[in-house]
């Protein structure tokens, strides 16, 4: 009569000590916050995939992670060496960022750096299809969004909502569009440090002078 006892709960730490990975969620986050928290930012295609281990965990077991085979198109941030390969958990359960492989859609990839040549990227990651970017969002990752990383980005939950700081542009896709994480302010604005050192959505398609006053407000 113990061993089916025993065996029940076992079945039932096992079952409890797995439930924490059976799902990932990530906080919402402005396509400029993305960019000026990683390491890197590329335009790449991805031309193959492989399952490959990477350690191991504390209880011993091999750490298996995908490594994706990349073409670099172009670097907007990172080191000077191109990006040969990213890895990425093995499923979106963990955190990890599934690739179409085949060399024919090109991404906008944002990730940590791993060195060498490589990079680690997360389902909270900024990962887009290159064709899905807006004209505005693809012209700042030259240069704009850079211009606004020592500006802070604060999610409107709900209206009113108020800066906190003359450094802080309000997001407020979120508010404003229904919990929209990719809405006007996302696709077509950057919050940009002026001369005075406060903070102000600009939009426009040219990169604008680091002295701007003429800001459009959404």
């Amino acid at each position: 009569a113990a061993l089916p006892s025993l065996l029940a709960w076992l079945a039932v730490l096992l079952l409890g000590r797995a439930r924490p990975a059976d799902a990932c969620s990530c906080s919402p986050i402005h396509p400029q916050q993305a960019f000026c928290n990683a390491d890197v930012v590329i335009r790449a295609k991805a031309v193959s995939a492989k399952e490959v281990d990477s350690g191991n965990d504390i209880y011993g077991n091999p750490i298996k992670r995908i490594q994706y085979e990349i073409k670099q198109i172009k670097m907007f941030k990172g080191p000077d060496q191109d990006i040969e390969f990213i890895y990425t958990a093995p499923s979106t359960a963990v955190c990890g960022r599934l690739l179409d492989t085949g060399g024919k859609k090109e991404y906008l990839i944002a990730g940590k750096s791993e060195g060498n040549g490589k990079m680690h990227i997360t389902l909270c990651d900024l990962v887009s299809t290159w064709d899905s970017l807006t004209p505005t969002q693809k012209k700042s990752l030259n240069q704009r969004y850079q211009m606004g990383c020592e500006c802070k980005i604060s999610r409107c939950l709900s209206i009113p909502c108020f800066v906190s700081s003359s450094d802080e542009c309000l997001w407020t896709d979120w508010a404003m569009e229904k919990n929209n994480v990719d809405g006007r302010q996302a696709k077509h604005y950057a919050c940009i440090k002026r001369s005075d050192g406060s903070c102000a959505w600009y939009r426009g398609m040219a990169p604008p002078k680091q002295e701007f006053l003429d800001i459009e407000d959404p």
